[in-house]
């Protein structure tokens, strides 16, 4: 009886000491349209770091923290021919995410190269 009314005890101030708070956001980074005309692994930097890899048709989703974030596409090279990675960085995007945000950005091509540009989440 005694273990019982711990237990009960124990369990109902682990839930009153952590409340489930939203500090992150959700990015997702989709490479599903066919508008970069190159069959090349995409790499994908977050704050400068390799964090994904994107062949054609998928897809892939982070979590992280509220804030300011710098986002840049490059070429790398794969075991498909022709895949070498320019000379030059390419230049980051930057982007602002609240607590609690979900977002979604396709790979899309311009003048310039690549770029990220804001997509529907359809769900």
């Amino acid at each position: 009886m005694r273990w019982s009314f711990f237990a009960l005890a124990g369990l109902m101030s682990f839930s009153a000491v952590a409340p489930a708070a939203e500090d992150y956001a959700v990015l997702i980074i989709s490479r599903e349209r066919l508008e970069v005309p190159t069959s090349c692994e995409i790499g994908l930097y977050i704050q400068d770091q390799l964090a994904g890899r994107l062949f054609q048709e998928e897809s892939t989703s982070f979590n992280l923290p509220a804030g300011n974030v710098s986002l840049r596409l490059k070429l790398l090279p794969g075991q498909s021919p022709g895949c070498l990675p320019g000379m030059l960085a390419p230049p980051a995007q930057n982007i602002t995410l609240k607590a609690g945000d979900v977002r979604k950005l396709r790979i899309a091509q311009g003048p310039d190269g690549m770029y990220l540009k804001a997509a529907e989440l359809g769900y």
